[in-house]
């Protein structure tokens, strides 16, 4: 496959690997398409947009973790978004404490639905990523929801109105960074029920567990797909 780039963002979904730059709420955004492996057999079974981890951590649309995500979404019959939130990468703007990141969400997600205005959506996210897209899951009217180590007592997570959607939580029993028992109690104490899966002798980043994770979000999701779209 090509990775095309252009500093014009497509009116149709690539057919290829493509990067290019998205006008966003400060200045351009950097966005990396892929399309669904199962492209070449059945149309794709949704649209994916993926949100990377904490900017000022080291956070980009190229983090292992957000890479995983995006080949097992893939894999399952999604075209596949990523983008880089602002001031990161080539995305101009400076960090915006998940408030201009949320726009910037907000942004691709409405450029993917012109170019698939059927397609479900489908939002994901790592870490602080997994933040923005919960935060902006029931607002932007997600189809489904993967939420992978919600950081959970670092940000606000009381007053965001949660998604009626299917909603898959993993979290790592051995996260470093993420309190892992705070999710768990945070899970359980939630009105809706969300599919929680936890990850024994798993850390943040997943270290030497990332095709575990692959498996993960595919076993869960796979449920969700159109019949047709179903990988056997």
């Amino acid at each position: 496959m090509s990775n095309e780039s252009s500093r014009s963002a497509p009116t149709e979904f690539p057919r290829e690997s493509a990067s290019f730059l998205l006008p966003g709420p400060v200045g351009d955004l950097e966005v990396a398409c892929e399309p669904a492996e199962t492209r070449a057999k059945s149309p794709p079974a949704g649209i994916a947009v993926i949100c990377h981890p904490h900017p000022l951590h080291g956070g980009t649309m190229h983090n292992k973790v957000v890479t995983i995500i995006e080949r097992s979404l893939r894999e399952l019959g999604l075209d596949t978004v990523r983008f880089n939130f602002r001031g990161i990468g080539k995305s101009g703007g400076t960090f915006d404490e998940g408030e201009g990141e949320s726009d910037d969400l907000a942004s691709v997600v409405r450029w993917a639905r012109t170019v698939r205005p059927e397609a479900p959506l489908w939002l994901a996210g790592f870490s602080f990523g997994s933040y923005v897209a919960l935060r902006n899951a029931k607002t932007l009217d997600a189809d489904a929801l993967i939420t992978i180590a919600p950081p959970v007592g670092r940000w606000e997570f009381d007053a965001i109105d949660l998604p009626d959607c299917p909603w898959l939580v993993v979290q790592g029993e051995e996260d470093e960074v993420v309190d892992p028992q705070l999710v768990f109690d945070w899970v359980e104490s939630l009105d809706v029920s969300p599919h929680l899966v936890r990850m024994p002798e798993t850390s943040h980043f997943f270290h030497r567990r990332l095709m575990d994770l692959r498996g993960a979000v595919k076993n869960a999701m796979r449920a969700y797909l159109p019949k047709a779209n179903d990988p056997a």
